[in-house]
């Protein structure tokens, strides 16, 4: 069993520290606002009052914070994680970050003898929940061996992409299409129920062949009852068609359906739904086919 530093306790480190702690690791959790770690205290694992706390004793240390200026500010200064962490300490961030931040993460890491991989997830709060999610790593073999069967108490589905920031490309690409599946099913239930059908039904019949997708298996209750507490926030989604948008560019690879989505995206966040579920991009074609059903 290892020791853990958990720093970043928000809706997905909440419950992935509480799986570590299930699992038997010596978990220490930080949070930057107070208050979230009574679910790991509950579960076993002990709050940190620090950065410094979290990490300094710890074999390995676990980043979940919400974008890349989080990253950097809970890694470097001299109350950071590279500063109090010791040398041969495995770091990996399980934040949705640009590829290049981690990139010059692990390069600013290894020069203090600190190992890194970056370990993005997808699967949601209910993935987090339920330790089914999947995690794309970048980084090397040996490093990724090491950390498996830690990361097995948090997902299903555990895949090295390739080098650093290799698993920051891949959740890129899964946002792309998570989003463009979103908006599909968004467009299809105001279709079936405009068009008077049992909304239920179609979604069950729909949910059972190809258009069937871990998506609409999600999301259909939240679809039903115009439901959007945040399994995944719109403002953080908004935040990851950034980074595939900006990604897509430099390699040359266009993206006309997701730079579309991204723009939907943005609408929303505009309008002040960021703080909800991405599911509610249903709101935006309500609004676009005059239907207000979200209002």
């Amino acid at each position: 069993m290892s020791t853990i530093g958990f720093v970043g306790l928000g809706i997905m480190g909440s419950p992935m520290a509480v799986n570590l702690a299930k699992a038997g690791h010596t978990v220490l959790g930080w949070n930057r606002s107070p208050g979230r770690a009574d679910a790991l205290v509950a579960a076993g694992g002990r709050e940190a009052s620090s950065i410094a706390e979290a990490v300094r004793d710890a074999d390995v240390v676990i980043t979940m914070v919400p974008a890349s200026p989080q990253v950097e500010a809970v890694a470097y200064g001299p109350d950071g994680i590279l500063e109090n962490a010791g040398p041969g300490t495995l770091l990996i961030d399980m934040s949705s970050i640009t590829p290049q931040t981690s990139i010059d993460l692990a390069k600013a890491a290894g020069a203090k003898g600190i190992r890194v991989l970056d370990a993005p997830v997808s699967g949601g709060e209910a993935g987090a929940m339920e330790a089914v999610l999947s995690i794309m790593v970048g980084g090397e073999q040996a490093d990724f061996d090491t950390a498996k069967p830690l990361l097995e108490a948090l997902g299903k589905t555990i895949v090295l992409c390739g080098p650093h920031g290799s698993g920051q490309t891949v959740k890129a690409a899964n946002q792309l299409i998570v989003a463009v599946n979103i908006q599909a099913c968004a467009e299809a239930v105001v279709f079936l129920e405009k068009s008077g059908v049992d909304l239920n039904a179609a979604l069950d019949v729909l949910g059972g062949g190809l258009a069937g997708s871990t998506v609409l298996a999600r999301k259909k209750d939240n679809f039903l009852r115009r439901a959007y507490d945040p399994g995944f926030k719109l403002e953080l989604h908004h935040k990851d068609m950034g980074i595939v948008t900006d990604a897509a560019r430099t390699v040359g690879a266009p993206l006309p359906v997701g730079a579309a989505v991204a723009q939907l995206i943005a609408s929303a966040v505009a309008r002040g739904d960021g703080a909800l579920d991405h599911s509610a991009l249903l709101k935006g074609v309500e609004l676009l086919s005059g239907y207000g059903r979200g209002e």
